[in-house]
């Protein structure tokens, strides 16, 4: 008899040699088209309005630090100050010196599907408006399934950015 110890690491090998294997078969059969390949480029521009924001400090009354958290929506409208939908995210300060530099996920909720996208924002702990950044879209759901591109921010005023979206589907 083999023992356990044996046993489990020889399943490990196996499950490992599979696990290796599958991603490449799977990517092979599922993703035929790439995003890019498909032609399918769209620039949405919308105007976003902060509604809600919760601030999660470290240090409650100290200075920023790593680790702090911001939890926020945003009514994203068109250009005719139509609401077409929302942003929800959260960003966690990486960085508490020189200006500052925070995480952010976010999801776009619109008509036809959620974009998902996230990148760094540098220069939020700074004086003055929040600086302007761009962050990648990672994914989306409905007509977005296949989404790829970036986003741009500036902001307008306190509490309301500028997105222009650059879509690839």
């Amino acid at each position: 008899m083999r023992p356990i110890r044996a046993v489990c690491l020889g399943a490990a090998t196996a499950l490992t040699a599979l696990l290796a294997c599958a991603p490449v078969s799977a990517a092979a059969a599922t993703d035929t088209h790439p995003a890019h390949d498909k032609g399918k480029h769209r620039v949405i521009t919308l105007t976003g309005e902060l509604r809600q924001q919760t601030q999660f400090p470290v240090n409650a009354t100290g200075p920023a630090a790593q680790g702090d958290r911001t939890v926020f929506r945003s009514e994203l409208f068109d250009q005719n100050h139509k609401s077409v939908g929302e942003t929800n995210g959260t960003c966690t300060t990486t960085r508490a010196i020189e200006g500052g530099a925070e995480v952010c996920v976010v999801t776009y909720t619109l008509p036809g599907g959620q974009l998902s996208v996230q990148g760094m924002v540098f220069g939020h702990l700074n004086a003055g408006p929040p600086p302007s950044f761009d962050n990648g879209i990672t994914g989306g759901t409905g007509e977005f399934d296949r989404a790829r591109g970036s986003v741009h921010a500036d902001t307008i005023r306190m509490g309301v950015r500028r997105f222009t979206i650059d879509l690839y589907l």
